[in-house]
């Protein structure tokens, strides 16, 4: 049983962590660059705000990233109230991602259904 915990929120981690993979790429090439190319056009934004936007457009994908990774290592080496808080915050993080990408995108991109599976499978871990 308690390898069949250990699965399924390493599979969550595993799903989270890769999402925020692409979603990195795909960030950077669709948002990043257009947007920096036009801030340098812009006159009056400082070098400042030009610095920031990248680390903050990466945000997110930082974050998946690290909570994917936090899943797989708390299914595989914490105790059980580690695994606890670990699912709470970072299923809290994935559903958020969940609903705000569904709701900007309106449903038609695959980050939204990559996340709420993660949900799901944390939510599984939990509940069984």
């Amino acid at each position: 049983m308690e390898m069949q915990h250990a699965f399924i929120l390493s599979l969550a981690g595993l799903i989270g962590a890769a999402t925020a993979i692409f979603h990195g790429i795909v960030t950077q090439r669709m948002m990043v660059i257009p947007i920096d190319r036009r801030l340098a056009d812009a006159s009056g934004i400082s070098p400042t705000i030009r610095r920031i936007v990248p680390p903050l457009l990466h945000y997110s994908t930082y974050n998946w990233l690290v909570g994917g990774i936090a899943l797989i290592v708390a299914a595989n080496v914490a105790g059980a109230e580690i695994r606890l808080a670990v699912s709470l915050l970072v299923g809290s993080m994935f559903l958020y991602a969940a609903l705000a990408n569904c709701w900007a995108t309106r449903g038609r991109h695959p980050g939204w259904m990559l996340m709420g599976v993660a949900v799901g499978l944390i939510a599984l871990d939990l509940l069984g």
